[in-house]
């Protein structure tokens, strides 16, 4: 079950909490990709929060946002970039992502599987991905006051062992969102102090939200090949048209 997209608006653009998690989500995205001067990058769900650094420099910038959610306009104030898609079927050419980003498109996603599949197609070889989901363990998948509160969450373990039967390649992962998803002032105030610490803890703890960054790997086929030689139609129409004498 998708967020209806002015819901997620409202959180990331016009409160204290969701632009707190805004400013954690992207400080970590930002770590593990500190720049995609050049690239192709696309975002699917609600990504669109955390890849307005990137606007300046990517070679291209698209947020696709399933039909489901609903679509705005953005980034404001400067051309369009966000696309209302359907949720297994992309307007993007397949090998065409160089960077891709999923948040609030996974754990909602009707159809992980073939979400998934998607993801492999668009993104071209050594092309990597982002995957941000709500931490199963984590104070933030329990309430139903912020966006991670809804659809399924995920262990570390469940997230990459389904991206592995995929076919992706995990290459490290992140938490964030180490505060309490509280709007009460003290909270808000005790935000940036608990961020600090919580990024001194293991991954699995205390975060809000897991980071997954994977990789697309083609491997080339092992083994001898044989090719077959297909039998040529004219030869098969022969007899027809043109009879062929029989051996004495």
């Amino acid at each position: 079950m998708h967020l209806d997209v002015q819901d997620l608006r409202n959180f990331y653009y016009r409160s204290t909490l969701g632009r707190a998690a805004q400013a954690s989500i992207r400080a970590r995205l930002l770590q593990m990709w500190p720049d995609a001067t050049g690239q192709t990058m696309a975002g699917f769900g609600f990504a669109a929060p955390l890849m307005r650094p990137y606007l300046s420099k990517a070679r291209r910038v698209i947020a696709l946002m399933p039909g489901p959610q609903g679509v705005m306009q953005w980034p404001a104030g400067m051309p369009n970039v966000s696309v209302l898609c359907e949720e297994t079927r992309w307007p993007l050419d397949t090998g065409r992502v160089d960077r891709l980003l999923v948040m609030h498109g996974l754990e909602t996603s009707d159809h992980p599987a073939k979400l998934l599949e998607e993801c492999w197609r668009v993104l071209g070889p050594g092309g990597r991905a982002i995957f941000v989901v709500p931490n199963r363990a984590g104070l933030w998948s329990r309430s139903d006051k912020t966006p991670f509160g809804y659809g399924r969450p995920y262990t570390l373990g469940q997230l990459e062992s389904q991206l592995r039967t995929h076919q992706f390649t995990t290459e490290r992962h992140a938490a964030a969102l180490y505060q309490v998803p509280s709007m009460r002032r003290f909270w808000l105030k005790s935000g940036p102090m608990i961020e600090n610490m919580g990024r001194k803890l293991p991954t699995v703890l205390a975060g809000g939200v897991f980071l997954v960054e994977v990789s697309k790997q083609i491997h080339q086929p092992r083994g001898l090949a044989t090719k077959v030689k297909a039998r040529s139609r004219i030869r098969v129409l022969e007899g027809l048209s043109n009879p062929m004498p029989k051996p004495a």
